[in-house]
């Protein structure tokens, strides 16, 4: 059988010019700013505007443009060639869909049909699920597949916020950076959320809570100092916390050694790249800190490569086939927005 893997991810601009085009097509989401499209569209051509200046000099940081796409190519074209070594007779191929900028879902599915699948399976690169993120990745694909009349079976991986080869990947890029320091501060930093999102039933800070709460279980380490926070707040609203900026700061004062866990990101972007590398260790040298340590990002990591090729090969036994739940680790009931609750 040959089978479609599409892989979802954020995307990001390839030049400075396309700064203020990628920000529309973000602000512009419904699962972003949920209004309606007469009020969104105007909306989310403000926030760009607005936005762009300062989302230059970040892109300008990293060269004019995000190193996202490269980097998700890299991990499709390893996992393209993990998922192929599998003895059985399916033929994988594997497929980037970007939300906010090339490749589009409405790119993609030519592509597609051109391959030809018996069955596709959408992977999210995002571990932990949120109507958000991997939500709105899936819907988008699933619309554009019914306005091309693209009726095909389809399997979608949710989420894996606990999957064991992707913990042992974190667990491995830990151990690698504090098994060498002492008097450090370990702390989890995952992209923040407004809390009205939390309170609407969106899984996500439940999510990530499972995925620290697992690493940390499995460091077993007497004594370990450590702390999940949240970072990228913007705007007014409030956000679920503590914030990662807040928690440097509070710590580079005690004089800990940092040591910053990109937690819910598989890819390095602008939020590691800049945010963590940059202005975070800016924050914790101007507030005493004197050692600060950043674990990269999974990337193709051997065993996070492993974790998403047996997560598409062993569907069936994770409840994936065919049904868009995850496995083992149902989301409790309040959390209306997962998928399993639907």
């Amino acid at each position: 059988m040959k089978k479609a893997v599409i892989l979802f991810n954020l995307g990001g601009p390839d030049k400075l010019e396309n700064v203020e085009a990628f920000l529309f097509n973000l602000f512009n989401d419904p699962a972003i700013l949920n209004f309606p499209t007469i009020l969104r569209f105007p909306l989310a051509k403000f926030i760009a505007n607005r936005r762009t200046p300062t989302a230059k000099k970040i892109y300008e940081e990293l060269g004019g443009s995000s190193p996202i796409l490269k980097l998700t190519i890299e991990q499709s074209e390893k996992l393209e060639k993990k998922l192929n070594e599998n003895k059985n007779s399916d033929e994988y191929k594997c497929f980037i869909v970007m939300r906010c900028w090339h490749p589009r879902a409405s790119e993609v599915i030519n592509n597609v049909k051109l391959f030809d699948p018996d069955e596709m399976v959408l992977l999210p690169l995002y571990p932990q699920y949120s109507a958000a993120t991997s939500g709105s990745s899936i819907k988008e694909w699933n619309d554009v597949c019914k306005s091309n009349n693209y009726k095909i079976k389809t399997s979608t991986i949710c989420c894996y916020p606990t999957h064991k080869d992707f913990i042992k990947a974190h667990i491995f890029e830990i151990k690698k950076k504090i098994n060498s320091i002492n008097n450090f501060k370990l702390i989890f930093s995952a992209h923040g959320l407004p809390a009205r999102n939390i309170k609407k039933g969106d899984p996500y800070q439940w999510q990530v809570e499972q995925t620290v709460n697992e690493i940390v279980n499995l460091l077993n380490s007497e004594n370990l100092d450590w702390i999940l926070s949240y970072q990228s707040r913007v705007g007014p609203l409030k956000w679920i916390g503590p914030s990662t900026d807040e928690i440097i700061i509070e710590n580079s004062k005690l004089n800990k050694h940092i040591v910053l866990v990109p937690i819910a990101f598989v890819s390095e972007h602008s939020e590691t790249l800049v945010e963590l590398d940059i202005e975070y260790k800016k924050l914790a040298k101007e507030n005493g800190c004197t050692k600060y340590t950043r674990i990269p990002a999974l990337g193709i990591n051997d065993a996070f490569i492993d974790s998403l090729s047996n997560l598409v090969i062993n569907k069936n036994e994770n409840q994936f086939d065919g049904k868009i739940f995850p496995p083992k680790n149902k989301c409790p009931a309040n959390f209306i927005k997962c998928p399993c609750q639907r």
